[in-house]
């Protein structure tokens, strides 16, 4: 355990972000033993200018303007910083060079008010936890000085477009000057420790408080009608990260079963053949308080995800929430999915889906699920934090 320490928290979303993230989860969390500064991303000009009527960047430009504090504190323990700066918008430069320059600027004008937030609080021997940031944070260590810099990656990013061009080379450069790299999946773990032995898989925190059976009263209507067994997923249907081969060959092979897709649809997915199939149902986004009740209707959960350089390391936060509620999961065979195996089918072709989900029909029962329920309810953000610091502590232990 960590206790009475100060941490400066930076990374890819916003404490007011419209969507969670691991990041925010984890400032919680340590801040319930030491004080947190958590720094918003600062603004850069073409988001200012796109994106101008967006509450969220009118609310930043009046911070920029002093009109409203840029300082807040969120909890006894926790502070929310906006940095009142605006950087320069580089990351899809294709020269080396003027990238670097660019910025090493920007880097300091991002530390300036850092530097600024931190003398106000008087924290004193911080950590930097930085989430995946790569560019803005690629220089903080040197300019900022922390007792330890830790480098957190839970996704593989240099696999999307956007930070191709220039987080290749930036990443691999951030965690070889990182004091720790500790990551969410097996898969990230060994790849950062190709550029720093002190690199570690550190689990997943999720909260599936949500997901459970007992607080289950009604069936939506929507799901109620629709004929067993129900074979379902719950999630964005985007096909960059979904097999829709997988779905269809599961309904067509099996007219009898009902294939039952709940979240928001993407072109591809709207255009696909799975709209002409009468056992595949879509029943729209949901909010996340209605989703444990259709995951409650489910025979079977499922998670058909393509393999990718964008899906192949990343945690699937979804297998947890169906594990919490008891079912069998059939999920695609990835690096980051062996710490599941013990506790779902996994498959590497659309006909083993079909097995496996026969099988997982079969063989379920009340002691299996109370197992996955209990496996589940393991991966909680203290036991994520937990592993952290273990590692953090042996990094402040070993000689220099």
């Amino acid at each position: 355990m960590i206790r009475n320490r100060d941490f400066i928290v930076i990374g890819l979303q916003a404490l007011d972000s419209r969507i969670g993230s691991n990041c925010i989860n984890l400032a919680y969390e340590f801040a319930k033993h030491n004080r947190v500064l958590y720094v918003n991303y600062p603004l850069d000009r073409l988001t200012k200018i796109r994106e101008r009527k967006d509450p969220l960047i009118q609310k930043r430009i009046r911070i920029n303007k002093g009109i409203e504090p840029a300082l807040v504190q969120i909890n006894e323990n926790m502070w929310n910083l906006y940095p009142q700066t605006t950087l320069e918008s580089i990351s899809q430069l294709p020269y080396d060079g003027l990238f670097d320059r660019l910025n090493k600027i920007n880097n300091k004008r991002f530390a300036r008010q850092i530097r600024k937030a931190v003398q106000q609080l008087g924290f004193k021997d911080y950590f930097i936890f930085n989430d995946s940031d790569m560019f803005r944070g690629f220089y903080l260590k040197e300019l900022l000085q922390p007792e330890m810099y830790i480098y957190y990656t839970r996704d593989n990013l240099i696999a999307v477009d956007y930070w191709k061009k220039q987080g290749i080379r930036i990443e691999a450069r951030l965690m070889e000057k990182a004091d720790l790299i500790v990551a969410n999946s097996t898969y990230l773990a060994e790849h950062a420790k190709q550029f720093n032995p002190y690199s570690y898989y550190v689990g997943q925190g999720c909260d599936v408080s949500l997901f459970d059976k007992q607080l289950i009263k009604d069936i939506p209507k929507d799901i109620a009608s629709i004929p067993k067994p129900i074979i379902g997923y719950i999630g964005a249907l985007f096909s960059l990260r979904l097999d829709i081969e997988v779905l269809s060959h599961i309904a067509k092979q099996n007219p009898e079963w009902s294939v039952v897709l709940v979240g928001p649809e993407d072109d591809t997915f709207k255009n696909s053949e799975l709209h002409q199939l009468d056992n595949v149902y879509f029943l729209g986004a949901k909010k996340m308080e209605e989703l444990p009740s259709y995951l409650f209707a489910f025979d079977v959960a499922i998670n058909p995800q393509k393999l990718n350089e964008v899906t192949i390391g990343n945690y699937p936060r979804k297998i947890d929430e169906y594990l919490a509620m008891g079912k069998p999961t059939v999920a695609t065979r990835t690096k980051a999915m062996e710490v599941f195996e013990e506790y779902t089918y996994l498959a590497e072709t659309k006909e083993e889906y079909v097995s496996l989900i026969e099988k997982a029909l079969q063989e379920n029962n009340s002691e299996l699920e109370a197992g996955r329920e209990l496996f589940a309810r393991s991966h909680t953000w203290e036991n994520n934090v937990k592993e952290i610091y273990n590692r953090m502590i042996y990094i402040l232990q070993k000689p220099q």
